[in-house]
């Protein structure tokens, strides 16, 4: 058995020649032409048909001048609505914020009668009550925040820094350039630290259940608004200014005063008076209604006294 001739006339003699053949290379023949020839005959459609490309530019033409001219409209229309919208909402804005003063005023008018009727009663009271009782009494109210009190004390004023320039690769500051409510919170607890013996925020007199909060960007104390620049009243001994500068509060807002620039400062101040804080609305434990005796088993319930007994429960717990 022999072999046949190679491919490509190898191994032939030299009177029996074919000529060569070559197979298509796909892998060539695509890079070398990678359209499909569809899309050569489209393009060639479409040269050989120049009516037909004007008339579709002028069809896309007409469309998109449509489309401005409907933008261009709707622009219009907005900006005349909002133009004449504008003496509305701006008569409305300014009504709100005559309202706010109004209501502002009010409430300092009230406030200051307040002050006024609880000083006369303050003076009836010493005057219906013996010179120890009165005095005892007076120092109870200074102790609570409820009295007004005078003495040395040091005022600490905190105020918000110009606006912070925006970082302009990451788009932030560097920190925020108002004071908090909670720096209030920090400096008013370690001024009682340091033996403050009353403490008052731009007026207004922190007792025990006083609250420091903030509303958005507003600071209220007691529910009562407050602006800045804010001064942080304390009265107490002379050591107080040397114990608050080495407080965290004081060096946390030292810091601050070098990253974002809040104003902080701390100064003595003798004759210092502060005012008394309002009355605060007292609440006052009720008993609640008695269970009839079939209800044993519930929860808050109460065991019926055996008959014949005659014996209250004593305050203290008698018994035990």
């Amino acid at each position: 058995m022999t072999s046949g001739p190679a491919r490509g006339g190898a191994g032939q003699g030299p009177g029996d020649r074919r000529p060569r053949v070559f197979e298509p290379d796909f892998l060539t023949e695509l890079f070398r032409n990678p359209l499909d020839p569809g899309y050569a005959d489209a393009a060639a459609r479409r040269r050989n048909s120049p009516s037909s490309a004007r008339g579709r530019d002028g069809s896309s033409r007409a469309v998109g001048l449509a489309l401005v001219v409907a933008l261009g409209f709707l622009f219009a229309v907005a900006y005349r609505q909002t133009v004449a919208e504008e003496p509305g909402r701006s008569q409305a804005r300014a009504g709100l914020v005559a309202q706010i003063k109004q209501r502002q005023a009010e409430t300092d008018a009230l406030a200051a009668q307040a002050d006024r009727l609880r000083e006369d009663v303050g003076r009836q009271r010493d005057a219906a009550l013996s010179g120890s009782q009165a005095s005892r009494l007076r120092r109870l109210e200074a102790g609570t925040g409820l009295g007004r009190v005078r003495g040395d004390g040091v005022v600490v004023r905190l105020a918000d820094a110009p606006a912070a320039e925006k970082d302009s690769v990451t788009g932030s500051g560097g920190g925020p350039p108002r004071v908090l409510y909670t720096d209030l919170q920090r400096v008013a607890n370690d001024l009682w630290a340091a033996g403050a013996e009353a403490v008052a925020i731009n007026g207004q007199r922190l007792t025990a259940m006083s609250t420091i909060r903030s509303a958005g960007e507003a600071v209220l104390v007691d529910f009562r608004p407050v602006t800045g620049p804010y001064e942080v009243s304390a009265i107490g001994p002379g050591s107080m200014r040397e114990r608050f500068d080495d407080s965290r509060a004081a060096y946390l807002m030292r810091d601050l005063v070098e990253s974002v620039g809040l104003s902080f400062q701390v100064r003595q101040v003798d004759g210092l008076t502060l005012p008394g804080a309002p009355e605060p609305r007292l609440r006052y434990a009720e008993p609640s209604v008695s269970p009839s005796p079939s209800s044993s088993g519930v929860e808050g319930s109460s065991r019926p006294e055996p008959s014949g007994s005659g014996a209250s429960p004593s305050r203290s717990g008698g018994g035990r």
